[in-house]
């Protein structure tokens, strides 16, 4: 019986495949002056998305209009019209390109970027092509593509009425649970989701202010959804190597209970201590405490800069880990909670764990009202500037492969040195690079030694215009 499903399927694919075939090669479609400038738009946010030094793969390619606007020089296209892969090959000399349908395409390499652009109405079998596209990827594939908003349905029938939009076989339509559904079921998780684009002509650089200015304030109205997703994976290492970093300032009397109660996990676990310019005998304290403990890989710092943010990034290039963990040295958040991370991130689940303080009850003294209430805005604010769900954005415990943080590190220059406590930094760095962040919670204690080095306006005001920074650089763009 599953051998004559399998055929069928095969049949009904092949059938349809041929009939797109057969419509792009009678009458190959000519651009016109409106598609261009929406391509043109279309470009704009995949080189956000895609860094330039990417290997690309861009499944219905058809004349290679879009792979020419990037600057990428690894590419690839594929579709299943000869005709236009001829012109193809004329406008994109650098690349290559091959006759082939995205449901049964096969390649030896595999590619950093596979794009989708408003393609996925006329695929045959949208779950078989992501399916069969797991065959091209490796552990950092990004799949990103753009699809367009049902809303805009009798819009884009009126343009293509009016010769604005080039014809199209018979299109499916798809909403937002539909693609997420397809994707999951294909072997892919979503990692990010975003509207972009309300007005789809340049218009003398008008088009391009309106979809800065307003698309990330009209989302439910847009033209284009843009996802990116990634490959579902199977687990890592089992016993990587992990490096706490404690960034630690006036907390001498937490210091000899941080080595206490941080485990020894995975595959080994190095504790470094960096000192901020304390005036309680931090340092000497951290001295003192690892020659009590000979039998731990302790490490110990003074911090050259100032500020969390600072402390961390020296730790981070101090480290030997596979695995990166943030621990507060004031020990509100529970060092027995570590291994949780680490599992989370070698199962595969995740590539960026951020901790969160606001699901199980929270000790009486451990955080005031009004910082709860701005922890919990701050994670509205911060979902909607990712594209993804961020429910705590301030607590101090955050676990990535050191391999990604060098990548955050390298592409800091996008967003300037603007971050003195370090969370905003690795989590607008892992959003750009779309890393799957995933919420880990975790119970929030009361501290038991020494007082909050966070003044909660002061800082506040500069949380927040640290999160315009952001914004203005991942949504209003």
């Amino acid at each position: 019986m599953s051998d004559t499903i399998a055929h069928c399927d095969r049949t009904s694919i092949g059938e349809h495949l041929k009939k797109t075939a057969e419509f792009y090669n009678a009458e190959p479609p000519r651009s016109t002056w409106a598609s261009r400038q929406y391509r043109q738009i279309l470009a704009h946010y995949y080189r956000l998305l895609i860094p330039p030094d990417a290997s690309v793969l861009e499944l219905g390619c058809a004349a290679g209009e879009l792979l020419a606007l990037l600057p990428n020089r690894n590419v690839t296209g594929i579709d299943v019209s000869e005709q236009q892969l001829e012109r193809a090959r004329k406008r994109v000399p650098h690349g290559r390109f091959f006759l082939a349908a995205g449901e049964e395409f096969d390649a030896a390499e595999r590619f950093d970027y596979i794009i989708l652009s408003d393609v996925i109405g006329i695929m045959a079998d949208v779950q078989q092509l992501f399916s069969n596209l797991r065959r091209v990827t490796h552990r950092r594939t990004r799949l990103v593509m753009n699809y367009h908003n049902l809303l805009w349905r009798p819009l884009i029938s009126l343009a293509t009425a009016f010769k604005l939009k080039t014809h199209q076989p018979p299109t499916s339509w798809f909403g937002r649970h539909d693609v997420r559904n397809l994707l999951w079921l294909g072997g892919w998780t979503m990692i990010q989701e975003q509207a972009r684009i309300v007005c789809p002509l340049e218009l003398l650089g008008l088009g391009p202010l309106l979809n800065r200015c307003l698309a990330p304030l009209l989302s439910p109205f847009c033209l284009s959804v843009f996802c990116v997703a990634r490959p579902n994976l199977e687990p890592v290492n089992p016993s990587p190597a992990v490096t706490v970093i404690v960034p630690a300032r006036n907390e001498a009397g937490n210091i000899r209970a941080a080595v206490e109660r941080i485990p020894e996990f995975a595959g080994g676990t190095e504790i470094i201590f960096i000192e901020g310019h304390s005036r309680d005998g931090t340092w000497d304290e951290i001295e003192r405490t690892r020659r009590s403990f000979p039998q731990r890989n302790i490490r110990i710092l003074r911090q050259t800069g100032t500020g969390k943010g600072n402390a961390v990034r020296e730790g981070f290039a101090a480290a030997s880990g596979d695995i990166l963990i943030i621990l507060d040295a004031d020990l509100t958040v529970p060092p027995e909670e570590l291994p949780k991370f680490c599992e989370v991130l070698a199962s595969g689940r995740a590539e960026f764990v951020n901790g969160v303080r606001l699901v199980y009850p929270i000790e009486e003294r451990a955080m005031q009202f009004f910082n709860l209430c701005a922890n919990k805005a701050f994670g509205v604010l911060f979902s909607w500037i990712l594209g993804q769900p961020v429910k705590d954005t301030l607590c101090g415990t955050k676990a990535l492969f050191r391999a990604d943080y060098e990548r955050i590190a390298a592409n800091r220059p996008y967003f300037g040195n603007f971050d003195p406590f370090g969370d905003f930094d690795l989590l607008f760095g892992a959003g750009k690079l779309s890393l799957h962040i995933v919420d880990l919670p975790i119970r929030y204690r009361d501290r038991q030694y020494g007082s909050t080095n966070i003044s909660r306006w002061r800082h506040g005001v500069l949380l927040l215009r640290m999160t315009i920074v952001g914004a203005g650089k991942l949504r209003f763009v």
